[in-house]
This record gives structure tokens, sequence and C-alpha cells, in this order.
């Protein structure tokens, strides 16, 4: 007997190809967010897990912006922007992206570079507990990122009265060690400070990989670790002569990529551009 065989049409071979890929689409969309990893001890209270369509801009209801050109005390070259080009959600991660081009911001200067600088400031703030945030880095001489805090009351008290920790630093110059600090006012100096560095062994540099940075903060100390190890712990009693400790009360977060400044240097013919810093995600927990 004759067997009929029945061979499906292009177009009918089409239309199913396109309906899979747009229900894989939507599934990909709509899936839930993964969930943060316990961690014993502590609370979660507040994170962002980046998890919005690629291109989208980073959540309103967690990141607001600085803006602008005028160096932000460190006479840096870069002007911030809230724009996509300068910060963006893409394959689950936060991109600030700092890029060569000629900008004229909102407060009328024009600079060479344009970067972001995301902050919490006004809505959410914490005191004490453990913030931590995987990052991978730029590199490039006069590359600075940074994932540090500044206390809430900074417009009425000013910086540096508010307190600031910078729970980690880089600086391109230097591919193989972090910078955590803290900084405050002083009666003897402009401020008081207490600062670590973590460098990796010979030939390793932060920028080729994802890293955890975190503090461990409470009441008279500040912990500072990178990945499981800690580094670093300051205390009140370890506090300059004439400084005050003023890591009491609440602080927000910032994550920025700086481009030049007084502490980098200026970029050089061996900088590449566009340099972009991935977070994937931020975290901030309490203690139990």
């Amino acid at each position: 007997m004759s067997k009929l065989i029945l061979k499906p049409s292009r177009t009918f071979l089409g239309a199913l190809l396109f309906l899979n890929h747009l229900l894989s689409g939507c599934l990909a969309i709509h899936d839930p967010p993964p969930k943060p990893r316990p961690l014993p001890g502590w609370t979660l209270i507040w994170s962002d897990e980046f998890y919005s369509p690629d291109g989208s801009s980073p959540d309103p209801a967690k990141w607001t912006y600085d803006v602008g050109g005028k160096g932000w005390g460190n006479n840096e070259l870069e002007s911030y922007t809230n724009r996509k080009e300068n910060a963006r959600i893409e394959k689950g991660n936060l991109v600030i992206t700092a890029q060569k081009q000629t900008y004229t911001g909102a407060d009328g200067v024009t600079r060479d570079y344009t970067s972001a600088r995301l902050k919490t400031q006004n809505l959410f703030t914490q005191t004490y507990g453990r913030f931590e945030a995987r990052i991978k880095i730029p590199e490039g001489q006069g590359m600075w990122p940074a994932f540090w805090m500044l206390g809430q009351d900074i417009p009425s008290a000013g910086w540096p009265k508010c307190g600031e920790i910078d729970i980690m630093e880089n600086i391109g110059k230097e591919p193989g060690s972090v910078h955590g600090s803290l900084h405050g006012p002083s009666t003897a100096s402009p401020t008081s400070d207490l600062t670590a560095i973590l460098t990796l062994p010979a030939g390793q540099n932060y920028a080729a990989n994802f890293h955890l940075y975190a503090v461990d903060w409470e009441p008279d100390t500040v912990r500072f670790y990178v990945d499981s190890n800690l580094y670093a712990t300051f205390r009140s009693s370890d506090w300059p002569a004439g400084g005050k400790w003023v890591f009491d009360h609440p602080f927000f977060i910032i994550l920025n990529v700086a481009v030049g400044g007084d502490w980098p240097g200026s970029p050089d013919a061996s900088t590449k551009f566009p340099q972009s810093m991935l977070v994937d995600y931020v975290r901030v927990y309490t203690r139990r």
C-alpha cells in the first residue's frame, strides 16, 4: 500500500519558527528573577538584581543620577549624564560606560568624556549592615571606578562632615589593587582618613573578572572584604587625632566610573574607549 506523506509548507514552518521565537522571548522576559542567595546571620532588606529588559534604564524607583561636568572636587574630566549610552541594563548587569566624546551638559560645561554616576540618595539609605556588589571593573590609565557611600546629611552638613565610605575604588594605573577607605572631618587637617589596599598576585588584575566587594558596618567598626577575604578592619578607636568618627547615621549608595582626576591622572594613548563597569547586583543586609 502506498503511503501518503504530507510535507508542511515553508510558510507553515516559518510560522512555527516565528511562534517558537516569540514564545521563547516572552518566557525570557517574564521568568521571575533569581532570588538572592541566603546569607547566614543576615536579612536582606534592599537589592537590585538588574533583571530588566536589555537596553532599559536603571530602575528609577531605586536609582537617580548626579549629572554635570564640574570636576566633582577631584578635577575629573568626564561629564556625567543620565543617558542610556552611559548607563543601561544588559544581560542582567548594570553597565556604566565611559565614552570619549565631546559633550556639553545642562550645566553648560563641555567635556571630552562622558560617563554615569548613579546613587540611591532620597530613595534608599541605611545605617549599619552589610553592603555588597558583584562588579567587573573597567581598565586603563585614567579610569576610576568606584562603589561607595555618602552620609544622607550631605546637603546640610557638607563633605567631609557627612562621612564617606569607599567600599571599592580602583585607579587604572594600579590594575592589581583596590582601595577601601573611610573619610571624615578633622580639626587638624582637611580630612581624617583610614585606607587599606588589597593587591592581587603579580600579573593579575581586577578588571579580568567579577569580584564581590563588601563592607560589614556596625557601630564603631567597618570591615572591608573582597570576595571572601577580610582585608581591613577600621574602628573608631583607630581614628586619627583631631578627626571625628561620623559613621553612625544613614548613608546612601553610589556607583560611578570617573575619567581622569587628581588621583588617577588623565587617560593617555594606551587607554581604550569605551570602558564599562558591569554590576551584577547590589545587596544590603541587616544582622538578624
